[in-house]
């Protein structure tokens, strides 16, 4: 049910398929990009990401079949405050850490909030998807379905998933499940789904919460989309604890924020901030600043900072 998504030649230092609905970016701070001397006559063009290969599924249901699960608020919300740096990874030498007041940055999938919806299962193969990771030496992973993968913001997200039997799995979205998945839907790994039935069952109702795991994988890293260069350049967080809100580049003397891809790079499209320092923000509003690293294709590059727990 999910397709693998575009895995070009392209999680952390200690390390199936389509785009998402719309959502509120953060605003950031943006000035006019710096344009160098000389270039090339044309332009670098965003390399269309390779298609993956359909995985072998379940069939889905029609969308006539399928009843739209509720996401349900809770009464205590994530309050807007300030993140707590996490124990040693705050120590970030020449990088810097800053939190400032956390904004509506979660889009559809919010802190604190209950979901309902359906689990399917998909053959996961090697573990890469949408999101353009990679292989993934755990299974434990999903597809988000197309509405609430966003664009590619639930990326990354580890998710609980409980079944009504009181089995319960902690997956990571690495995934996007096309139409007709419906919102609340999670294509899981078979590895996954048989943690909370028999593969046999096809079809289970579940609930789902984000987390922000204790154990994170290390410190986060930061990789350029193959072809990148001083002219054109994408940018990918991988390893991130929590979800990521918004990526900005150093370009003009302030901060430039980048478009988000559905295969889950940010884009500079004239080579503004490729190669300079670089600021992420995770959806409790937490900024963290990396020094400047050099645009190698293709190569994960750590840092030494990590998302705060929550």
């Amino acid at each position: 049910m999910a397709i693998g998504a575009p895995a070009l030649l392209a999680f952390a230092l200690l390390p199936g398929s389509g785009g998402g609905g719309a959502s509120a970016e953060p605003a950031a701070a943006s000035l006019a990009a710096t344009q160098p001397s000389t270039r090339p006559d044309t332009p670098a063009a965003d390399p269309a990401p390779a298609t993956a290969p359909p995985s072998a599924t379940t069939p889905p249901p029609s969308a006539a079949a399928t009843p739209s699960p509720s996401a349900t608020t809770p009464t205590s919300k994530p309050s807007a405050t300030t993140a707590t740096p996490p124990p040693s990874a705050a120590t970030t030498g020449s990088s810097v850490r800053s939190a400032p007041a956390a904004a509506a940055l979660a889009g559809r999938i919010k802190p604190g909030a209950g979901y309902q919806g359906v689990a399917t299962s998909y053959d996961a193969a090697d573990g890469n998807g949408a999101c353009s990771f990679g292989p993934s030496d755990d299974m434990m992973i999903a597809a988000m379905n197309f509405t609430d993968y966003e664009t590619s913001r639930a990326c990354g997200a580890s998710v609980l998933v409980r079944a009504a039997n009181g089995a319960s799995v902690t997956v990571r979205i690495v995934n996007e499940c096309p139409l007709p998945c419906a919102p609340g839907q999670l294509d899981l790994s078979h590895e996954a789904f048989g943690k909370l039935a028999d593969l046999s069952v096809g079809r289970l109702p579940i609930t789902w919460t984000l987390l922000s795991p204790g154990t994170a994988p290390g410190a986060m890293s930061i990789r350029y989309k193959p072809g990148s260069s001083q002219w054109w350049c994408g940018i990918q967080v991988i390893g991130h604890r929590n979800p990521v809100a918004a990526l900005e580049v150093r370009a003009g003397g302030g901060w430039r924020q980048l478009t988000r891809t559905d295969y889950n790079y940010f884009l500079s499209p004239d080579g503004s901030g490729c190669g300079g320092a670089i600021r992420v923000t995770d959806i409790y509003g937490e900024q963290l600043t990396l020094d400047a690293l050099p645009v190698k294709p293709d190569v994960v590059q750590p840092t030494r900072v990590q998302f705060a727990r929550h």
